[in-house]
């Protein structure tokens, strides 16, 4: 140890410190690498702290080994040096990793391919770095412990640094720097502290070293390429591509439409039509929720959206419903800011950025201390008519917004004819046993006594209609036959055709218990795979030519 640097404590200290921070930065960077093509659901978050684990034991492990047998800190500082370039190369390269990861196992596995890809994409691109980065502990002992009187301290002291930098490195890319400058330039920021505090040591030091320069060079042409593109690097057309605190977000839009996406590999999250027409979509069997709570017999209509995203729904329902009021609940503010930018959401529908559960957890305390100074009929006033649960996005079913608690707050804040509709985006059901649909709609027949469900043509999503009210139907039934609009009659006509009324299971979530996240999954497992057999066919007909034709 004959660098002077290293005789100052609390250099170690630092170097300590920035390997923690930098750890969780990338951790939280992985999540919004692997989220346009995976989802941010608990199960993809599982695989990168449970990969994250073990390459910070086998860290510890090879580091506390290597420390023993060659305590020589040029090696430390050399690998902390190739952790950092590789943290600046992900931006650059981390996406196409990824996809091609996706690409060779879509073809090669039939089942489980959300948690297969995702975690082969975890162990090749992060990995190694943390890995790395894990060898700082077990080596900076080696370093600073002088004595065993001291040991101790020295090695709380260092245990410390790590975790207040740990504490630190959570907070700064979530509520800072990936919603200001985004996902690529926060790798970049970590890769390039632990670039800095790498070269610091060799200087310090008086000594040449080839990886510094590598490392540095390797680092000005991430920082070149590694912030400028897409995550949807085949998309050059984009309207707007940025990310908020919950997601990646991206708007595109052609002649007739604008289209807001939040995961790449799924596809789409609203679509807004331009020439204000019905959308084709499951917006427009949505609307059918107005009718079933008696629309033609009352004056106004209450309705409250959970999962407002960009408001088409709320559009449709204010273009086609007089006298409608609508407010919506959307936990992502900046989807609401695009919403007004680019979607043309009406000024006058009131949306508040929150969670829906904890929305209709606060409405249930208002209403509850109103109850005092009220009449029942003012109170009842202050419910809905309709409340549509639109919060489900692919895989990503948060679990508080699926269970028997959820849907009886949902159930106390409608009126007693109120009609609540669920926007279910997986239209797939269970093959071998009950799927997350059947889940969904058997929990929420504990809550409503009347449920329907409609497939919508064309897509993968379903909707559900449910109610206390026993005369849902004969009231849907009067008020679209009663519609002047052909477009919309014809619309509601062809749902009607094919509403069923659902027969429930027993196959109930609950706060305590709702896997849906698995079963969403095993949904994803059902369309992957059906989409992946008409290409086989193709393949195995017409050759790779005739594949290549196909898309």
């Amino acid at each position: 140890m004959n660098n002077p640097i290293l005789k100052n404590k609390f250099y170690l200290y630092l170097t300590e410190f920035f390997a923690g921070m930098s750890v969780m930065a990338v951790e939280l960077g992985a999540s919004r690498l692997l989220a346009p093509y995976f989802s941010s659901s608990q199960i993809v978050w599982t695989i990168i702290i449970g990969t994250i684990m073990i390459a910070m034991a086998l860290g510890n492990i090879m580091g506390g080994r290597w420390a023993d047998k060659n305590p020589n800190p040029d090696k430390l500082y050399g690998r902390i040096i190739i952790a950092a370039i590789w943290i600046a190369l992900i931006p650059v390269v981390g996406k196409y990793i990824v996809i091609g990861i996706s690409a060779l196992l879509v073809f090669t596995i039939s089942t489980n391919f959300l948690v297969i890809a995702a975690f082969a994409a975890c162990m090749i691109v992060f990995v190694f770095p943390l890995f790395l980065l894990g060898t700082v502990t077990p080596s900076l002992v080696k370093y600073t412990v002088d004595s065993l009187d001291d040991s101790g301290k020295v090695v709380g002291y260092l245990n410390a640094s790590n975790t207040i930098g740990s504490i630190i490195g959570t907070f700064v890319p979530t509520f800072i720097s990936i919603p200001a400058v985004g996902t690529s330039i926060t790798f970049l920021i970590f890769a390039g502290i632990l670039l800095a505090l790498a070269i610091v040591y060799f200087i310090a030091g008086k000594k040449r070293s080839v990886k510094a320069v590598v490392g540095a060079i390797l680092f000005l042409i991430s920082c070149i390429f590694g912030h400028g593109d897409s995550f949807a690097f085949w998309q050059h057309d984009l309207t707007y591509e940025g990310e908020s605190i919950y997601n990646y977000l991206q708007v595109y839009e052609d002649d007739s439409k604008v289209v807001l996406s939040t995961n790449v590999l799924f596809g789409v999250q609203s679509v807004y039509r331009k020439e204000k027409t019905l959308t084709g979509m499951y917006y427009d069997y949505a609307m059918a929720a107005p009718y079933m709570s008696g629309l033609e017999g009352k004056k106004n209509i209450k309705m409250l959206i959970l999962g407002m995203g960009t408001g088409t729904y709320a559009t449709q329902c204010k273009r086609y419903f007089d006298g409608i009021e609508v407010e919506g609940v959307e936990i992502d503010q900046k989807i609401t800011d695009l919403a007004h930018t680019y979607f043309e959401l009406p000024e006058d529908v009131k949306v508040t950025t929150y969670d829906g559960r904890a929305y209709l957890e606060a409405l249930s305390s208002e209403s509850k201390h109103k109850t005092y100074d009220i009449s029942k009929e003012q109170a009842d006033n202050l419910k809905y008519d309709v409340i549509m649960v639109d919060a489900y996005q692919d895989i990503t079913i948060p679990f508080q917004m699926s269970s028997v608690e959820f849907f009886t707050l949902v159930k106390n804040q409608l009126k007693d004819d109120g009609v609540m509709v669920v926007n279910m985006n997986i239209k797939s059901d269970g093959e071998d046993g009950a799927g997350i649909n059947e889940y969904l709609a058997d929990t929420i027949s504990q809550v409503f006594s009347e449920v329907y469900t409609v497939d919508v043509p064309n897509n993968t999503n379903r909707e559900l209609f449910a109610s206390n009210n026993s005369s849902m139907i004969g009231m849907f039934r009067a008020g679209y036959m009663s519609e002047d609009d052909k477009e919309l009659h014809d619309m509601m006509d062809q749902l009607y055709g094919h509403l069923q009324r659902y027969d429930a299971g027993d196959n109930i979530l609950t706060d305590d218990k709702a896997p849906v996240e698995l079963l969403s999954m095993q949904a994803i497992d059902a369309l992957i795979r059906d989409e992946v057999d008409y290409y086989k066919d193709i393949y195995d007909r017409e050759g790779l030519q005739g594949l290549l034709d196909s898309f």
